[in-house]
């Protein structure tokens, strides 16, 4: 027995079957939507049993390619929600923080600690002891504003 031999819808959904328990194994989200393509293969090849093997190939090709453009727009459109949405973003995590200013901000820059270190920033001129709060962060630079009253 040779691999000719075999059903195509079965080796098709063999191919589907190992997609999808790679996909399982990798990370990542990719092999999924070739293990649905090799799915739709093995029904096709199920439903018209003489499809030759070129044709087969093709059917996989084209559900390759609307499976990932239909996953890439559903995951693109997935909103995702999270207790801790900067957590990929340290500057972001610094917007809001307070600072004390430990060299004056004369001319719009000095510096402040954060936590425990200290960072260049630039505001509005204040003396030592000031408290601010962060803006934004410009690089390695933090922009400060007045704390609201």
């Amino acid at each position: 027995m040779t691999i000719g031999d075999l059903d195509p819808a079965a080796l098709w959904l063999a191919a589907g079957l190992a997609l999808g328990i790679a996909e399982l194994l990798v990370p990542g989200v990719f092999l999924i939507f070739l293990a649905i393509a090799a799915g739709v293969t093995a029904l096709t090849s199920w439903a018209l049993p003489d499809v030759p093997i070129g044709v087969q190939l093709a059917c996989f090709a084209v559900w390759s390619v609307v499976c990932v453009v239909i996953g890439r727009r559903w995951y693109r459109d997935f909103p995702v929600d999270s207790d801790a949405p900067v957590l990929n973003a340290p500057a972001l995590r610094l917007r809001g923080q307070v600072v004390t200013v430990t060299t004056p901000i004369i001319g719009g820059e000095g510096r402040a600690r954060l936590g425990d270190g200290e960072w260049p920033v630039r505001g509005p001129e204040a003396e030592t002891g000031t408290r601010l709060r962060v803006a934004h962060v410009d690089g390695g630079v933090l922009l400060v504003e007045p704390l609201a009253e």
